[in-house]
């Protein structure tokens, strides 16, 4: 019957979403920095941050001089399908994740890992609308995405 079922979220509601999980991912990672427990202590911690930190500015050079969007909208030129952007579909967001994460080896705290579990929610839920954005925009998303993994290759 119409209007019964499941009613898909329309464009403004999925940027709000993204806006907030954009200010939640921000506010985690301020609570780690300034509770110092941001960067890892240790050399796989460290080493895994700097591969981190590699992965996001090939994927920024790659991605090039579009704006970054808090409020998820797709950007004008475009599905980017290269450099990093051939591996996952998120590469920026793996990045972070990496980041946020790797920090993790070197400090066990309750308010850590809530932190760090609030920003991989954040992404988790900026990835979703993300998603139905470029679907939307770009109709060659649903084969892109169904021949490359969201965030970790080969995996996930």
């Amino acid at each position: 019957m119409p209007g019964t079922g499941p009613v898909a979220p329309k464009k403004s509601q999925l940027r709000i979403a993204s806006l907030v999980a954009t200010g939640a991912l921000v506010s985690a990672v301020l609570v780690l920095l300034f509770r110092g427990e941001l960067l890892g202590k240790g050399p796989a911690g460290l080493i895994a941050q700097g591969a981190a930190a590699l992965l996001m500015v090939w994927a920024r050079l790659t991605f090039g001089m579009r704006s970054f969007h808090a409020g998820a909208n797709p950007t004008e030129g475009g599905l980017v399908t290269t450099g990093p952007y051939r591996f996952v579909r998120h590469p920026i967001y793996s990045a972070i994740l990496l980041f946020v994460w790797a920090g993790a080896l070197s400090y066990v705290s309750i308010v850590s890992i809530v932190a760090r579990v609030l920003a991989t929610a954040a992404i988790a839920v900026r990835i979703a609308s993300e998603e139905r954005l470029l679907l939307e925009r770009y109709p060659e998303y649903a084969a892109y995405a169904a021949r490359t993994r969201r965030v970790v290759p080969f995996v996930v």
